[in-house]
């Protein structure tokens, strides 16, 4: 089965975030699958001619061009984007004559791909579904499994309702209705502690509350973000 290549990175991240007391499994899972992605595309990969192919047809979010700008590979990336100008300014010839007519054309729409294309995404985004696949055949498979997705610290929003979902379309009712039942527990325990931490981090910008200790209020603003965007980079997390 094609998904037991990812059990162990799977059942590590839920390991790792039960130890840590912080942080969704699912975030950590990606922003492993993203980290994997951005040292191959770096390094040799870029130099194959199948991966330069493709890389040239989608090109780079602005996320991702960021974040392989910071790692200080510049020969890299401007190898990367010199194939990719290359290609485009070939495909693009017309632009200018077509905008200057009033036509979409061929060019323009060959920009308009460029906007939601990312060669990275693509690939994090096939193999991150697996993730959430694995995960299932885990909880269903390992005795231990379910004990540690109740346990979790919490899921962010976007990957609680991901694994609601795919538990949904691979497991029957009875199933579910249990599955359901244990990671809403964590998640939602979370969720009524951050909603606590935000207010009381509203209300320390009010002098009646000056004496009133932060707890754990200080980072609820970054912690609301990561909960509702998944949002938080694997060096953000760690500098909590």
């Amino acid at each position: 089965m094609a998904e037991s290549i990812y059990k162990i990175p799977v059942s590590e991240a839920f390991d790792t975030s039960l130890e840590r007391g912080k942080e969704c499994p699912f975030c950590r899972l990606y922003n492993m699958l993203e980290e994997n992605e951005l040292e191959i595309i770096l390094g040799g990969a870029m130099m194959e001619p199948d991966i330069r192919i493709r890389t040239n047809k989608q090109g780079f979010c602005h996320d991702h061009y960021s974040k392989m700008f910071t790692r200080k590979n510049r020969l890299g990336m401007g190898l990367i984007l010199e194939s990719h100008l290359n290609q485009l300014r070939e495909e693009m010839s017309n632009a200018a004559v077509d905008l200057v007519k009033g036509k979409g054309g061929a060019a323009i729409k060959r920009a308009e791909e460029l906007k939601d294309s990312c060669y990275i995404c693509k690939r994090i985004s096939s193999n991150f579904e697996k993730m959430f696949e694995t995960a299932i055949i885990l909880y269903e498979d390992d005795p231990e499994f379910p004990k540690k997705a109740q346990k979790q610290p919490s899921y962010c929003i976007p990957h609680f309702t991901r694994f609601l979902s795919c538990a949904k379309d691979r497991l029957n009712k009875k199933k579910y209705s249990e599955f359901h039942a244990r990671v809403a527990e964590p998640f939602f325990h979370y969720f009524d502690s951050l909603r606590g931490d935000v207010s009381h981090f509203c209300n320390k910008f009010d002098y009646r509350y000056d004496a009133e200790p932060w707890g754990n209020a200080k980072d609820a603003v970054e912690r609301s973000i990561y909960f509702l965007t998944c949002g938080m980079s694997e060096e953000e997390s760690n500098k909590k």
